[in-house]
């Protein structure tokens, strides 16, 4: 119980300094163009988000410590990279330059904060190193939030904001729509690798026709009849198929035995 604990507290910790960070990052341009958001608004400050953000990383310190000290180089590690994503690798004009060099370097956090979850349940059973089926799930979680992130930033024309930079607006709607499609069918691809390395192949090749099926429905429709409010059902897509694949390859497997 303790090592389910340990990595659910942490990994939201960790999504919430991320969302604290993009607070930071983007404050002059939230500012300019979004003032009905929450720090423009001056409903929270950033010197709070820095302290709350602070107060979490004091809270996953003192988790790891309690659970495994060994957790902390894993943690260190993931801060890291979260402080070098907050600076933008210290090249914000080249990144922003390259929406998709910005959105591969980026993303690589996710697969970080899983490695870290993972561990305090195979460094605290007494593994040295991950289990070797481990490496196809933190390249699913890679593109899962490649995923993610392109379909929160889609959006139908008469949604788009100046000064938003959505992937819609930076390569045009069919093109970030076909890219969404694309990445996850690889993540599919990917997912299956996984279910075949704990043996769990034909529940999650079942559940990944359906949500496959169900996505390029979505994007159809989308391109098709763009209306106002249309990205919404992508940025939904987006946030099923990343619940049911964890669950397919995580909690659901664990439940029946698998």
């Amino acid at each position: 119980m303790r090592p389910l604990l340990v990595a659910f507290i942490t990994a939201l910790l960790f999504f919430l300094q991320l969302r604290i960070s993009d607070e930071f990052k983007d404050y002059e341009d939230d500012a300019r163009f979004r003032p009905y958001r929450a720090v423009p608004r001056g409903l929270v400050s950033l010197r709070e988000l820095g302290w709350i953000g602070i107060g979490a990383a004091l809270v996953q310190l003192a988790l790891a410590v309690w659970l495994n000290a060994w957790l902390v180089w894993l943690l260190i590690l993931a801060w890291l990279y979260l402080a070098l994503m907050s600076r933008e690798f210290f090249v914000p004009d080249w990144l922003k330059a390259r929406p998709s060099i910005y959105l591969a370097s980026h993303m690589a956090i996710i697969p970080l904060i899983d490695l870290y979850a993972t561990a305090c349940d195979w460094r605290v059973a007494g593994r040295l190193w991950p289990p070797g089926g481990l490496y196809w799930f933190l390249i699913v979680s890679y593109f899962n939030g490649i995923v993610v992130e392109l379909g929160r930033k889609i959006r139908a024309p008469q949604d788009e904001e100046r000064g938003v930079e959505t992937y819609s607006a930076l390569w045009g709607r069919t093109t970030a729509i076909t890219l969404w499609v694309a990445a996850i069918v690889v993540t599919a691809l990917v997912a299956w690798q996984a279910a075949m390395r704990i043996q769990f192949e034909r529940p999650v090749i079942g559940i990944l026709v359906l949500l496959v099926g169900g996505c390029v429905i979505a994007s159809v429709r989308f391109v098709r009849r763009p209306g106002k409010g249309a990205g919404k059902t992508i940025e939904l897509a987006s946030g099923i198929w990343t619940l049911l694949m964890y669950l397919s390859l995580g909690a659901l497997p664990a439940l029946l035995g698998a």
